[in-house]
């Protein structure tokens, strides 16, 4: 098969011989990449980073010598390299890997617990897809980076409305994404219910990450609970989060079936839940990501009278889902990742003018 696009240099960080020649063999098949290196610590990676300038490094955490986080530090931003965390699919593994992406790193693919022929063609797939994301969004993150810690995203004045709910549905380039954007939305602003696709050991911890710098309450979702005012609800990474209603309560229900539009949890059950429950009275909004999980449910959204929102281009780490979602004709608003929390804050604003106590 001929490449379709630039050939990706891409370096391998482990000090395991063993996961360095899985990930080997999960990307040599793919026509564009092109595994250039191998290092089994943090000092010979940035040897291997100054000598073959690859545009993609695949990099283990804990390493002797140096570790993956040591690694960011002394080259995040200062060449022009993606990196994509190889990560433990345990808690301690998500925390460091939630680290890792505020120090620089593009994404993370989590690494198998046995590397096996069984386990290769899952991991394959996710990691050609971020190692090819890793490779088109080479800079973007440490711009982002350096616009969290230069606080260049104030905050929201304190809102005014209540009765709405926001649903956020994002994927690839999400965490970062997300530890840009949610800081802005005030204390007192109404319920948001995210969908961000991630593994279930991890999403726990993303909720305490995201926590960390933001105004209003983050936690991750537990079946039966009020959506609350003031409150950020995120999906547990074993089911779909549903927003249903308990006489004149909204809440959250989790549902473990199956996948839906390749996912659990699926953007497009939250926002079709969100079309059955509130239509008039809900904001849905899709961010960056691989795939079109999302698109289905803004359709459903906008022709049952809520208000649609999609990530442009130029600011996404991934244009997948909100170009898909775009594509509809059903992506009422378009606006940057920064400037989704204003156009959010300035629809729901508008409607409480336009009819106060209803849409």
């Amino acid at each position: 098969m001929k490449p379709t696009g630039p050939i990706i240099r891409v370096l391998i960080v482990d000090d395991s011989g063993v996961i360095r020649a899985f990930i080997r063999a999960a990307l040599a098949r793919h026509p564009q990449i092109n595994v250039v290196g191998e290092a089994g610590d943090g000092v010979e990676a940035l040897r291997q980073i100054a000598a073959l300038r690859p545009d993609v490094v695949t990099l283990d955490v804990e390493m002797p010598n140096l570790n993956g986080i040591g690694v960011l530090e002394r080259a995040a931003g200062k060449v022009p390299v993606s990196f994509l965390m190889v990560s433990t699919l345990t808690q301690a593994g998500a925390r460091v890997t939630f680290e890792a992406l505020s120090k620089g790193a593009f994404d993370y693919v989590a690494k198998p617990q046995l590397p096996t022929a069984a386990s290769r063609p899952e991991f394959q797939r996710h990691l050609v897809e971020k190692v090819l994301a890793a490779a088109r969004a080479k800079g973007q993150t440490r711009q982002t980076l350096l616009r969290c810690a230069g606080g260049s995203a104030p905050r929201l004045p304190p809102n005014r409305v209540s009765g709405w709910v926001v649903g956020i549905g994002i994927s690839c380039g999400g965490p970062q994404t997300l530890h840009e954007v949610l800081p802005m939305f005030p204390s007192d602003f109404v319920p948001i219910v995210v969908t961000q696709h991630m593994p279930a050991q991890f999403t726990g911890p993303f909720a305490k990450h995201l926590a960390a710098g933001c105004a209003m309450r983050v936690k991750e979702a537990v079946d039966g609970e009020p959506l609350a005012q003031g409150t950020i609800y995120i999906a547990p990474g074993s089911h779909h989060l549903r927003v249903v209603r308990r006489g004149m309560q909204l809440g959250v229900q989790l549902d473990g079936g199956p996948l839906v539009s390749g996912h659990r949890p699926s953007v497009d059950v939250m926002f079709s839940s969100l079309a059955s429950t509130c239509p008039t009275r809900t904001i849905g909004v899709i961010m960056t990501g691989m795939g079109r999980d999302g698109a289905n449910g803004i359709v459903e959204l906008a022709r049952a009278g809520a208000i649609t929102v999609g990530q442009d281009e130029r600011s996404c780490f991934v244009y997948g889902m909100p170009k898909a979602a775009y594509e509809t004709g059903c992506v009422q608003h378009v606006a940057s990742a920064t400037e989704i929390p204003a156009r959010v804050a300035s629809l729901l604003q508008r409607s409480r003018v336009a009819a106060p106590g209803a849409r």
